[in-house]
């Protein structure tokens, strides 16, 4: 008799697990509580701008080898572009100068070594001084490990780590940062290629993966909230979605796939991370000049990163805590000036629309990150997943991915068992 699993929250961390379980042979049941999916990473139609946008500016890295597998499962990794080599051009608005990181396509990071494709007026001495966070301990802060100063700093480390952590890098994890660096910068270009998903979030990573389940006879249920588990002492015997509940077999299991604060509802005494900080995402309809690259690097603005699209032209603010109560008109009329600066462009502000996500991340703190749990419950036939779990990464679509992937090993584990 076919076994079934019931995933808990259609985001990318719980389609990523429904996939992998439907081509393993189960079958999948998946359950959201809203009326889409993607969670915080998916696109919609916007009638400020007449575009469908995505609600947040999600970079991915060829590195990101669990997301890109993912993409490949659905069969849209032609969705992800970018670059043919890892190329990430920058901009400072104080100084107006403009370079170009050029980490090449290898396996090893030889550009260090280079003058001309490194951050400009810095040396190989300044890229060795990172080396303390590629062993940093999980209780290390970041600006204990290193020096958060000088020109590498500035151009590079900071504006990669903010990204990343989502948190003024002193403040944050050195271990979360360790992380990223491992992956990133020493991993050489090859694992460095930006990508985007250009033809939109949903469109890449969200439906083809529900049009990819409910052609291997899965079901998708949306509007259908869990309100609670029935537990017996060591396993869900049942979901309760109000209205309606649904018993579970002693060979069925359960992925739960929902943000922290349900999850900790859901489950009492469940550990989670309690502390959380925001993400400005702004749009404007405005056409990219013809030499305006995918992605660009912003230093010494309120901007950080710049995405050009076709008819749009997207940012994003990391860390934006002190953002949320900003009147809307002016912060837009902000970011635009941070725009036409770094676009080298001349317009009044265009047709737009700011996405402020006020819980975008966990506060990736070595105090938060500690109480991230691991994909194991409890209960035996219950997993968790979300990029607040313990992935070892940051809050990233690629963390997301790999809690979906490890949650699903565990519930084949237990099905070999």
């Amino acid at each position: 008799m076919q076994k079934s699993v019931h995933i808990i929250g259609a985001g990318i961390s719980g389609l990523s697990a429904a996939v992998r379980l439907a081509n393993a042979g189960l079958k999948v049941h998946v359950h959201e509580a809203t009326q889409q999916a993607g969670g915080r990473c998916r696109s919609y139609f916007d009638a400020a701008t007449s575009l469908t946008i995505d609600n947040g500016n999600h970079l991915l890295l060829s590195g990101n080898s669990h997301a890109v597998a993912y993409a490949r499962s659905i069969g849209t990794e032609a969705g992800l572009v970018g670059p043919n080599s890892a190329q990430f051009p920058f901009v400072d608005l104080t100084t107006g100068q403009r370079w170009q990181l050029d980490l090449g396509d290898g396996r090893l990071p030889l550009w260090m070594f280079d003058e001309a494709r490194r951050v400009p007026d810095t040396g190989l001495l300044d890229y060795l001084a990172l080396m303390p966070l590629i062993w940093a301990t999980r209780s290390k802060l970041v600006g204990d490990t290193i020096r958060c100063e000088g020109t590498l700093y500035q151009r590079l480390v900071q504006p990669l780590l903010l990204a990343a952590l989502n948190i003024d890098p002193p403040e944050g994890s050195a271990g979360l940062a360790g992380a990223v660096v491992r992956e990133t910068l020493l991993a050489g270009g090859q694992a460095c290629r930006p990508l985007i998903a250009r033809a939109g979030l949903s469109a890449v990573l969200v439906e083809p993966a529900i049009e990819l389940l409910k052609g291997m006879g899965a079901s998708i249920q949306f509007g259908h909230e869990l309100r609670e588990f029935g537990l017996s002492a060591n396993s869900v015997g049942e979901l309760r979605f109000g209205e309606d509940s649904i018993s579970i077999g002693s060979d069925d299991a359960v992925v739960m796939a929902v943000p922290p604060r349900p999850a900790s509802v859901l489950l009492p005494g469940l550990q989670t991370p309690t502390r959380f900080r925001a993400i400005v995402n702004a749009h404007f309809r405005f056409d990219p000049p013809k030499d305006q690259p995918p992605i660009l690097g912003v230093v010494g603005g309120l901007v950080e990163w710049l995405f050009a699209f076709p008819q749009r032209l997207s940012i994003t603010i990391s860390d934006a805590d002190r953002l949320m109560d900003m009147p809307r008109e002016e912060l837009a009329q902000a970011i635009w000036r941070d725009i036409c600066k770094a676009a080298g462009i001349q317009s009044e502000l265009p047709p737009w629309q700011i996405v402020r996500e006020r819980r975008a991340t966990f506060e990736a703190t070595p105090e938060q990150n500690a109480l991230r749990p691991g994909a194991a419950t409890d209960w035996k036939n219950l997993f968790l997943a979300g990029d607040w779990t313990d992935t070892g990464l940051p809050a990233t679509i690629e963390g997301s991915v790999r809690s979906g992937n490890r949650a699903a090993d565990l519930v084949l584990a237990r099905r070999r068992a």
